[in-house]
C-alpha cells in the first residue's frame, strides 16, 4: 500500500537497511555484577535502529518510541556482542525498526540471543525540522513478510493507545 504523500519516493528492499555493530564489551560498560549496563545496550540499540532507518530514508532519522525492549540473558564482561538492525515496515513519514541482539562465543562461533528491540523512527527535514515521507518498503523474504506484518499490528496497537 502506497500512500499520497510518497508515491514519487522509489520503494527500496528491506535488505537495503541492514545494519550490523559490533562492540566488546569492556570494564567501563558494565555494572558491579559485571554485566553490561542496560542504558548502554539501550543507546546502542538506539544507535544500529537509527542507522537502519537513515539507510532507507537516505536522510537522517530521529527516535519516535521504544515500542518493545525485552532482556533474554546477562550480557558480560569481555563478551563480544552484535546488534543486527533493519527496517520491518515503512508508513508515511515514520518506519519501524528491529533490533537483534546476540553475544559472540568467541571459542564456538555460536551466537546467543540475548534481547530484541522494536523502535519507530520518523524522517526529518534538516531545514524544517519537520517529518517527511518515506520510501515504502519492498520485503522480499518469508522472514521479511513476516516481520512487514507483524510491524502493522504493533502499530495498530501503538495507535489504539493514543
Amino acid at each position: 500500500m502506497v500512500s499520497i504523500k510518497n508515491k514519487n519516493l522509489k520503494p527500496k528492499k528491506a535488505s537495503s537497511s541492514k545494519v550490523e555493530m559490533m562492540e566488546y564489551i569492556m570494564p567501563a560498560d558494565t555494572n558491579t555484577l559485571g554485566n553490561l549496563n542496560g542504558g548502554k545496550l539501550m543507546y546502542w540499540i538506539d544507535i544500529a535502529g537509527a542507522l537502519a532507518a537513515a539507510r532507507h530514508c537516505n536522510n537522517i532519522c530521529v527516535t519516535a518510541e521504544v515500542d518493545r525492549l525485552t532482556f533474554k540473558k546477562p550480557i558480560k564482561l569481555g563478551d563480544i556482542v552484535r546488534l543486527k538492525a533493519s527496517v520491518n515496515r515503512a508508513f508515511n513519514t515514520s518506519v519501524e525498526t528491529g533490533v537483534r541482539v546476540e553475544v559472540e562465543d568467541l571459542k564456538t562461533g555460536e551466537l546467543i540471543h540475548t534481547n530484541s528491540a522494536y523502535l519507530t523512527f520518523v524522517n526529518i527535514d534538516k531545514k524544517t525540522g519537520k517529518s517527511i515521507p518515506v520510501p515504502q518498503l519492498i520485503p522480499e523474504t518469508s522472514e521479511e513478510k513476516r516481520r512487514y506484518k507483524e510491524a502493522l499490528k504493533r502499530r495498530e496497537a501503538r495507535l489504539s493507545k493514543k
